[in-house]
């Protein structure tokens, strides 16, 4: 066989046995899996991703459990703990780095179920916050009927906080921060 067929071939192998996301090249640098197989690595943003949500465990080959339902504070708090006792950035990940990991490609979208096996696909916290809360002058007479609206608005920004579906990649600022919602948490990408 003449090199640059040999090498098509190969090549052409090593990517059929890629998830569809990973099959360009940009895809396929971007993200990889740790040694360990626990964590998918998003090397574009410095990321790595546990492969279950919290209440879940990898085995080695998939998620087993149930998701661990948190309102808002106790994702946070959740966070918080880990952080701690680890000694790693734990947090709650923003709502475009959730965005990212919904695939577009699989049809119906949602998850890799390569990467995230057995994952919700439900709406899920994030950190983004609510800050578009009108700012109103308080002393001016005429604006005494929209102070109060602005009032609403913060409150509603303080009760509310931003989730995203995992199945469509949709964020929305009105989730009630009681809400029980599973949780993905994230931390910075760690030194291989």
């Amino acid at each position: 066989m003449k090199p640059h067929l040999l090498l098509s071939a190969l090549l052409a192998g090593a990517f059929a046995s890629l998830p569809v996301w990973a099959t360009d090249l940009a895809a396929a640098q971007d993200w990889s899996l740790s040694a360990d197989g626990g964590y998918v690595l998003d090397h574009r943003a410095g990321l790595a991703w546990p492969r279950c949500v919290e209440g879940m465990q990898w085995t080695g080959k998939t998620c087993t459990g149930k998701p661990q339902l948190l309102d808002r504070a106790e994702a946070t708090a959740l966070a918080a703990e880990r952080w701690k006792a680890e000694g790693v950035g734990w947090r709650i990940p923003r709502a475009a780095e959730l965005q990212r990991l919904v695939d577009k490609s699989l049809s119906p979208p949602g998850l890799n179920p390569i990467l995230f096996p057995a994952a919700p696909g439900q709406w899920h916290w994030s950190s983004t916050s609510n800050v578009s809360a009108p700012s109103v002058n308080q002393y001016t007479y005429g604006n005494i009927a929209q102070g109060r609206a602005g009032d609403n608005a913060r409150q509603a920004a303080m009760i509310n906080g931003w989730a995203v579906n995992l199945s469509t990649g949709e964020a929305r600022g009105d989730a009630a921060r009681a809400s029980k919602l599973p949780v993905r948490l994230v931390r910075p990408m760690p030194v291989q």
